[in-house]
């Protein structure tokens, strides 16, 4: 045999086609993977969040105060919610995540203007997520100099000067440093146990179909819920010993702190465990062999990282990207486990977050469950 031959190089062209369009998951991984990387980076990524929800404490209802927050409103990045009453209530609101930052307007505001006093407002902010508070904080100066072009005219003009006659004090929470090892540490813990826990259960079962020890568990009487539970309960352990060696290399090798209800956090990665249990279950079901459970792992997990708000602000991302990021565990989790970590959260604050888990875990269940008995079938 000598030289380059056209018959058989086109020979083994087509027989790599045939291969190809007979392994539809990987040829939609192929196709589906760039695209949705495509449209992910290209309309759900934005790393200059708007519209996040305040809080507004107002003592003073004068013209100054109403035009700041008339120009905060203005601005994008302010989305007023409502009115808060006290510093606690305002905590509260900042822990729980009801809103992003509080806004307070102390008593006799616009009187200590005229007066040249100096008067502050202050803005609390949750700066657990240091990038999504960074583009609204830095539009405080501009949206500060509007408010007092447009209210303080005529009489009113005298108060202006240079420096502005007020101070914005912005208070950073929880992390005040604005260190981002401290925001994205605990939000890794969620990633870390998802790629492992759906990937180990996935390929683990599946296993089972090719070695062929799938028949002899089907000649024997187990039941499919009690398959789907021994199969997950010895991973469930693996999760343990991946969280206590994490936690234990947050606090000693980042200096991420543990404010929170430990039975909080008990409680919210052992339902993240079994959910993500369950959807490599799912993964399993839909795979004919180890690689395809792998390659549908692997396409899981994009969205995972880019849409629970790990890399990029949850509050940045268009209405259609939320709705998706909200039906995967992972967003729910890193929020219950930031705010159990950092805002010194208990089992009354992260209860959104944990029934968040739990639906979809409900769901992926039933929907591997169908799956586990058309398979049977």
């Amino acid at each position: 045999m000598s030289g380059f031959s056209w018959a058989r190089f086109t020979a083994v062209l087509f027989k790599e086609f045939i291969q190809m369009r007979r392994d539809r998951v990987t040829f939609a991984m192929m196709i589906g993977l760039p695209i949705m990387q495509l449209l992910l980076f290209g309309f759900a990524i934005n790393s200059d969040p708007k519209h996040l929800p305040t809080l507004v404490e107002m003592a003073d209802n004068g013209p100054v105060a109403r035009a700041l927050l008339s120009g905060m409103q203005n601005s994008g990045y302010f989305d007023f919610q409502g009115v808060v009453t006290g510093r606690a209530a305002g905590d509260e609101a900042l822990r729980n995540g009801a809103a992003n930052f509080v806004v307070v307007i102390p008593p006799d505001f616009e009187r200590d203007i005229i007066r040249g006093l100096n008067p502050s407002i202050l803005i609390a902010a949750d700066a657990s997520d240091p990038t999504a508070m960074t583009g609204a904080v830095s539009a405080m100066n501009g949206i500060v100099e509007v408010a007092i072009a447009e209210s303080l005219t005529g009489p009113l003009a005298r108060a202006r000067g240079v420096p502005p006659p007020f101070s914005v004090v912005v208070h950073r929470q929880f992390n005040p440093e604005g260190r981002t090892a401290t925001n994205i540490v605990p939000g890794l813990l969620a990633i870390i146990m998802s790629m492992t826990m759906v990937l180990i259960t996935a390929v683990a079962i599946v296993r089972e179909s090719e070695k062929g020890t799938m028949e002899t568990l089907l000649a024997t009487p187990v039941r499919p819920g009690e398959v789907m539970l021994g199969k997950i309960l010895p991973y469930v352990i693996v999760g343990y010993v991946q969280t206590v060696v994490f936690l234990a290399a947050a606090k000693l090798l980042f200096a991420v702190p543990f404010e929170g209800d430990p039975l909080a956090f008990f409680v919210g990665f052992n339902l993240y465990i079994v959910a993500n249990l369950a959807l490599g279950f799912l993964i399993s079901t839909l795979a004919r062999n180890q690689m395809q459970a792998m390659q549908i792992s692997f396409f899981s997990i994009l969205p995972t990282v880019l849409l629970s708000g790990f890399m990029f602000p949850f509050a940045g991302m268009p209405g259609w990207a939320q709705a998706i990021g909200t039906a995967i565990p992972a967003t729910h989790f890193l929020r219950l486990v930031r705010k159990v970590m950092l805002k010194g959260a208990g089992l009354g604050d992260i209860g959104g977050d944990m029934l968040g888990i739990i639906v979809i875990m409900v769901v992926i269940t039933v929907i591997a469950m169908l799956r586990y008995r058309q398979t049977l079938d």
